[in-house]
């Protein structure tokens, strides 16, 4: 498959790759791999539903769309484990991280 070629995409893979993380393309999406853990990468722009399925999963989108990535994320309630990083002007922050607890 071919590299992802989109900005958001570019920035997760750098991110996970700072991280020490092994990365490789799927489509639109990105796996990223350090020892026993394989985290698949999902860049979002914009708020989307997210994938049914997976086990540990990582969105990575703007800051100015966290906030309705996380709600539809809650809301489809999926049974995997899932975080969420944003970026802004070269820099990250993850936003929701499991398994914490959070505040509604």
């Amino acid at each position: 498959m071919g590299t992802v070629t989109n900005p958001l995409a570019k920035e997760a893979r750098s991110i996970f790759a700072e991280l020490g993380y092994t990365i490789s393309d799927h489509g639109d999406e990105l796996t990223a791999e350090r020892g026993w853990k394989v985290v698949e990468v999902t860049p979002m722009p914009e708020p989307k539903s997210p994938p049914a399925s997976g086990s540990l999963r990582c969105f990575v989108t703007y800051q100015h769309s966290a906030r309705d990535l996380r709600q539809r994320i809650r809301q489809a309630n999926p049974e995997y484990d899932w975080a969420i990083i944003t970026v802004e002007d070269d820099d990250y922050e993850v936003v929701r991280a499991p398994p914490c607890a959070e505040a509604a």
